[in-house]
């Protein structure tokens, strides 16, 4: 039973970053017919989504929420003892590009840094991750550097992902401190399922090639994309999600002795609005406590669940507040967190 327990560690401050080129779907007609794009749109719900330029990266993203935050609550760098840097969108394969935001952020050398691969339920898992390292009382403040630029690894001529994917950066500072109570933390996986949603070329099991690189029709509808390029299986997608999401929810609650309606908030990964529809009825949840993003961001992977707390709660942790976090995907993982969220200084969000 992977669950973690942790007491007195939380957030203290976020920021985010976003692009300023700014994607409307409607719009993104070059490789699809007008009427088409129409009817899938209307269907996801995805209205508008932030694309990086060709020299733009994640670490951009994340290096500019990261000066934001620093900025705004007058942080001293040489505190900082740790940054995690999440990301499968990285800048090279190596080195881990952690360790270049913690020289671009004229971080000490002392500063531990590693980064984390892992997809959409990953701020979950490196939450837990950063709490644990945070339980030494020698590391005094730690950073989490959460960044996605996925409109680089999906095909535009894929129907079945053109749509969907936008790019956006976080970062979340965390402390010690009495008023975060306990936290606890619900980690899954089945790699069974690692075919769900893949990225088969470019690696070392599958190398880059002329080969890997060719575009090619992949389906009866025409969808085009390469072996480098990402896809998903989504009814396989959703039918795991249904079956596994709601029930970790539950079982965290019930381990946590708290009933659903003591949670101010509950924050799921912005997949698409049909599945967090389906998981606030199957849970009987109040949907007014349910921030969306998707219609403005897209599914930003693992960014997308501390996006929109940052987007659409920012002035709400003045006083303090019970948050049901969840979110899934690449792997397949799942995760659930139960925070508390206590006058967490918010900035606003950056356009780069």
């Amino acid at each position: 039973m992977a669950v973690l327990e942790f007491e007195n560690i939380g957030i203290s401050a976020m920021s985010g970053a976003v692009p300023k080129t700014v994607i409307n779907n409607y719009e993104y007609t070059k490789h699809f017919p007008v009427e088409q794009v129409k009817e899938v749109v209307d269907k996801i719900g995805i209205y508008e989504r932030r694309f990086v330029d060709s020299s733009t990266c994640a670490s951009d993203l994340c290096f500019a929420a990261a000066e934001k935050l620093i900025e705004d609550n007058q942080i001293d760098k040489n505190e900082i003892d740790l940054i995690v840097f999440i990301s499968q969108t990285p800048d090279y394969r190596m080195p881990a590009t952690s360790l270049l935001l913690q020289d671009r952020l004229g971080l000490s050398n002392k500063t531990i840094a590693f980064d984390i691969n892992l997809g959409c339920s990953a701020f979950i898992y490196g939450l837990s991750v950063v709490y644990g390292f945070m339980q030494n009382k020698n590391i005094r403040k730690a950073l989490i550097l959460d960044g996605e630029t996925r409109s680089k690894v999906y095909s535009p001529k894929d129907r079945q992902s053109a749509f969907i994917f936008g790019d956006a950066g976080v970062v979340a500072l965390i402390e010690r401190n009495e008023k975060f109570g306990k936290s606890y933390f619900s980690l899954n996986s089945d790699g069974s399922r690692s075919d769900l949603i893949m990225i088969k070329g470019g690696g070392y099991r599958c190398p880059s090639s002329l080969e890997t690189l060719e575009e090619k029709v992949v389906d009866e509808y025409g969808n085009i994309r390469s072996d480098e390029h990402g896809y998903m299986k989504g009814g396989d997608v959703f039918n795991f999600v249904i079956r596994e999401v709601p029930k970790d929810l539950k079982f965290l609650m019930k381990y946590a002795e708290m009933d659903k309606d003591e949670f101010d908030y509950y924050v799921f990964h912005q997949a698409n609005n049909f599945i967090n529809s389906y998981i606030a009825k199957k849970l009987k949840l109040d949907s007014t406590k349910i921030p969306a993003t998707i219609h403005k961001y897209g599914n930003t992977s693992s960014v997308s669940v501390p996006l929109t707390i940052i987007s659409e709660l920012k002035e709400q942790f003045t006083t303090p507040k019970k948050v049901l976090l969840s979110a899934f995907g690449v792997g397949m993982t799942w995760a659930t967190g139960v925070i508390n969220l206590d006058n967490c200084a918010i900035s606003e969000i950056v356009e780069i």
